[in-house]
């Protein structure tokens, strides 16, 4: 084994955690005063399941541009990768003499799993591997009920949490990087072409959309000044800038909830819409419930929660999901939410909840369906919250909503985009058609379609889906399951 010196290499291995402030890794190498050798590995590991999907793939490409350019101001440079990191990282700790190799836990067990062979290897071969908490709030192994078992419902896991949660003061970015004298040969971001030609993803939003550290520190600046003090309502309303839009920069860590949860606790010192604060971290306290669950749960992603739901008759509709995703189900707040997706990568939190109801109840599609879309689309795809939400939606997940609470989309529709703006902007064909019926276009007067220029079943379709019987097919499915899970034999 080779002799370490206080002047070999400390690598830092970037992953979803795209920043130079409070990221725990980096600032932990810098204060070992070694020179730094930083790189992000592009993994396309199905296996794993970390492969993003193209419209991740657009926001990365702004990222990693961005972070790449915050290296170069502080004398850094960032090193590019792509393959399987169980071979490319202990393989750069031995071509370049690395002492220590710093990374933060990602939050998924399977990762987890592999980051502790890479450690053991690395350990083996003379660096010191160290990993670091820089994901999330809260520790999920900490935290647990008073018979030491995992929490399964949110409201009693974040009153838990709440009542210890003091996350540490965030770190400051480096002032200075100082890189090794031999640094590894990368690939150039262009040559890994990740930003579709069809459809540019995010381009409906490519003029507010910042990614990197940057973007996201002005994202939340903006929320606490102008949204925050209304969110308890505003996050409600599609036709509204009432929501943080955190989501794509937290999912590729710009930004740590760490962070977010220090500004929005300074905010709350200044006497600046407390209640609206609370609600609004109780949505960062969803996100450390979505970890937890797949940390204690790791097969969240691919199994029901609840196992009553393995009975449950799911449809094959290939038909319906194609109008689903195509947001051609004419169902207006349905398809203006699936086509927001489309052409921004990105879909308001209420109209997520609304289009996946219609998906897993009216057409009885698998839920893991609309989760693999969702993680195609978004440009926020998170695995671990993705896989929790599609399950709570369903009814399959840890505190779900009960299955027969079914979204009725024009209900929904009427009450959280009542002037019609949201449909009219992302459903053009229905944008001359009076409020009234603009949620449901198929009981409008033939006079009132035909002077709005609405022609059902050429420029817009009839409902894929009655929305009554679907709903009883959905409850008459529900009622199935429960009998065939009585029935069924026990394990």
């Amino acid at each position: 084994m080779a002799t370490i010196s206080a002047t070999d290499a400390a690598l830092v291995w970037f992953r979803r955690d795209l920043r130079l402030a409070d990221n725990p890794a980096l600032h932990a190498a810098v204060q070992t005063g070694r020179p730094l050798i930083l790189v992000f590995i592009d993994q396309r590991d199905r296996a794993l399941g970390s492969a993003p999907g193209e419209a991740a793939d657009w926001w990365l490409q702004g990222s990693l541009t961005r972070l790449a350019q915050d290296m170069a101001r502080r004398g850094g440079q960032l090193t590019l990768l792509r393959g399987d990191p169980a071979e490319l990282i202990p393989e750069l700790a031995r071509q370049h003499g690395v002492a220590e190799a710093f990374w933060n836990h990602s939050g998924e067990p399977d990762i987890n799993a592999r980051d502790r062979v890479i450690a053991a290897s690395l350990q083996g071969a003379g660096t010191q591997p160290h990993a670091l908490a820089g994901t999330n709030l809260i520790n999920p192994l900490a935290l647990l009920t008073g018979a030491g078992t995992p929490y399964r419902v949110f409201g009693a896991f974040w009153r838990a949490a709440l009542r210890d949660l003091a996350p540490g003061t965030a770190l400051p970015a480096p002032e200075r990087l100082p890189m090794a004298a031999g640094q590894p040969a990368g690939a150039a971001l262009r040559d890994w072409v990740l930003r579709p030609s069809n459809p540019d993803w995010a381009c409906g939003l490519d003029a507010e959309w910042r990614p990197g550290e940057a973007g996201a520190a002005d994202r939340l600046d903006r929320f606490l000044a102008d949204a925050l003090h209304d969110y308890a309502d505003g996050r409600d309303r599609p036709d509204k800038p009432g929501t943080s839009m955190l989501s794509p920069h937290l999912g590729f860590g710009e930004i740590s909830p760490r962070q977010i949860w220090h500004s929005v606790q300074t905010q709350l010192a200044s006497g600046t819409g407390f209640q609206a604060g609370e609600r609004f971290l109780a949505e960062i306290g969803w996100r450390e419930f979505a970890y937890y669950l797949l940390y204690h749960f790791d097969d969240l992603r691919t199994a029901n929660f609840n196992r009553e739901f393995d009975h449950f008759p799911w449809r094959r509709d290939a038909a319906g999901l194609a109008a689903w995703k195509s947001g051609q189900t004419g169902i207006p707040m349905v398809d203006a939410g699936m086509r927001q997706l489309w052409a921004t990568g990105w879909m308001h939190n209420r109209v997520r909840m609304v289009c996946a109801s219609f998906l897993v109840k009216h057409l009885r599609c698998d839920w893991r369906d609309g989760m693999a879309w969702f993680e195609h689309t978004l440009v926020d795809a998170d695995r671990a919250v993705n896989a929790a939400s599609w399950q709570w939606v369903a009814g399959s997940g840890a505190d779900a909503a009960p299955y027969f609470r079914i979204f009725n989309p024009i209900r929904q529709g009427e009450r959280f985009d009542p002037e019609g703006r949201y449909v009219q902007k992302w459903v053009p064909e229905l944008a001359a058609l009076p409020v009234r019926w603009i949620h449901q276009p198929w009981k409008a007067p033939a006079e009132i379609r035909q002077s709005a220029g609405l022609k059902l079943g050429a420029g817009y379709p009839f409902p894929i889906c009655d929305l009554a019987t679907g709903r009883d097919a959905a409850l008459s499915a529900y009622k199935e399951m429960k009998e065939g899970s009585a029935n069924a034999p026990s394990a």
